[in-house]
């Protein structure tokens, strides 16, 4: 069944490449932005509609599914895919950054050492990690759960996405660098052991069902001997990809996805987790990366903030509600083509649910047709000239 996965390079240049990723519900042509569908749906479109956008795949979250509607129904439907009506290969996360962030009231820079009987903490602590894996209240109804490597590998399969990640653990830029060493040692790498150890067992017990690729996924923070010590630890393990995970400094964001990428197996995909500004797309593609994903797009949209060529816009501001011009005249979304921004802005300031359709579609074509467009110019040559000349115009540099 393994044969289901490939990924065959075309063309590189640097550390950049293009290439296929073969999943048993299709393929994916990298460079890709991956849109995340939380709970097997991006918020606000159809599957249908996300499609029209150019999307090849989806994302969903392992932490989310387990709690409502729970694996097990995923299971019964025949997978994630099916359940959904998505008609295309899909992703999930192991659940550790949603039970470890949402635990502790955190979003992308979290602390796992916050004290909730201190009188200035502001959030109350949901999670508690040990060696084995992290205990949890559900942020639903408050009740207990438990997630270790064996769990989260028997929470995804069931789910039944194409590609899944390895249980480990997110540390945050406020850890120490011996903390990241503990981490490391105690709990990533080893829980990445026993992710591929009953990934495995999973697979043969379970040989009637598509086979679904397990990415190891590399931590170390900001710190170059940890990111390479990780990514040659699980870069020598029986993984079908890697994950480049971990809280990230943005300004050595490159840099950092180059550390990894120098220590990875060449022939193996390498996805980003959680990217998705045009820049930082830019630069880790630069780097090494092949697919990435990201909620904000659909997340900045659905509160009026839509990408444009010249850089984001407010599309709520005043000076929108008498503009009867498409957002963007040269996009070639069911949004632009169809309405203005006169509309757009109405809509917002009603609080109508269009609202976030119209902008969910527009601000994903936006990210995918980059990302196209990105993954065109390493075919043909013109990566440098399309980054700088993008860049330029879009953060008027």
């Amino acid at each position: 069944m393994q044969s289901d996965f490939t990924f065959t390079i075309h063309n590189r240049h640097g550390l950049a490449r293009t290439g296929t990723i073969k999943t048993p519900h299709g393929e994916i042509k990298t460079p890709a932005f991956i849109p995340v569908g939380t709970q097997a749906t991006l918020k606000a479109l159809t599957p249908e509609q996300l499609k029209e956008t150019g999307a090849q795949a989806l994302l969903a979250n392992a932490y989310h599914l387990y709690l409502r509607p729970g694996s097990k129904v995923l299971d019964k439907a025949g997978g994630l895919s099916k359940f959904s009506n998505w008609n295309g290969p899909t992703f999930t996360d192991s659940g550790g950054f949603q039970v470890m962030s949402l635990g502790v009231g955190f979003k992308k820079v979290i602390d796992m050492e916050v004290n909730p009987d201190t009188p200035d903490t502001k959030k109350e602590k949901l999670a508690w990690i040990d060696n084995d894996g992290v205990k949890f209240k559900s942020h639903i109804d408050g009740s207990m759960h438990r997630f270790n490597p064996e769990i989260s590998m028997l929470v995804q399969h069931e789910i039944g996405a194409d590609i899944m990640f390895a249980f480990d653990e997110l540390t945050t830029l406020h850890d120490s660098y011996h903390y990241q060493i503990d981490s490391l040692n105690n709990r990533t790498h080893p829980w990445a052991e026993r992710s591929l150890a009953e990934h495995k067992r999973l697979t043969q017990l379970r040989a009637d069902k598509p086979y679904q690729a397990l990415f190891g996924v590399v931590q170390g923070a900001q710190y170059e001997d940890l990111r390479r010590k990780s990514a040659k630890f699980l870069g020598e393990m029986d993984f079908d990809g890697y994950g480049l995970g971990g809280a990230l400094t943005k300004s050595q964001l490159g840099e950092i996805v180059r550390w990894m990428v120098e220590e990875l197996p060449e022939g193996k995909p390498r996805h980003m987790l959680g990217i998705s500004e045009p820049d930082d797309i830019f630069d880790c593609i630069e780097h090494g990366a092949d697919t990435f994903d990201c909620v904000s797009p659909a997340r900045v949209g659905r509160n009026g903030a839509l990408y444009l060529p010249t850089g984001r816009i407010n599309i709520t501001n005043a000076k929108f509600k008498e503009d009867f011009e498409p957002l963007d005249k040269d996009c070639d979304c069911y949004t632009c083509q169809n309405y203005t921004r006169a509309y757009l802005n109405h809509l917002f300031r009603s609080r109508e649910l269009l609202a976030n359709t119209l902008a969910t579609i527009h601000n994903e074509r936006f990210i995918v047709r980059l990302v196209d467009d990105i993954r065109d110019s390493l075919e043909n040559g013109s990566f440098d000239e399309f980054k700088n000349g993008w860049l330029t115009k879009y953060y008027n540099r």
